[in-house]
């Protein structure tokens, strides 16, 4: 009976890693401002600022929640997460996906 739910939960992390690891900077993370490259606006170069956030207190964090970590917030640091498993778990997860198929194929 625990095997059967630590399965399960095996199952959910595979599918939330493989979820995670296919989302494109580009189409879809750019959009929503959670991409790693700088943004690219209409108003630049007009006297807009670069980064909205150019002023920090005396130690050169900005305020917000998560900000007293080096400077960056919780955003940042998700951003930081995705681009690391789409860079690292790339060919981990090959390996463990058809090692699944397999598994099911022959066991289902």
């Amino acid at each position: 009976m625990v095997f059967n739910y630590f399965g399960h939960i095996l199952y959910i992390g595979l599918l939330l890693t493989n979820a995670i690891a296919i989302l494109n900077e580009e189409r879809f993370l750019a959009k929503i401002g959670w991409s790693t490259r700088s943004p690219t606006s209409v108003n630049q170069g007009f006297g807009h600022a670069q980064n909205p956030n150019i002023y920090g207190d005396a130690f050169g964090s900005t305020s917000g929640v998560g900000a007293g970590d080096g400077g960056l917030s919780i955003k940042s640091k998700l951003v930081n997460l995705i681009g690391a498993t789409r860079t690292l778990m790339r060919l981990p997860l090959i390996v463990v996906n058809v090692l699944v198929i397999l598994y099911e194929l022959a066991l289902g």
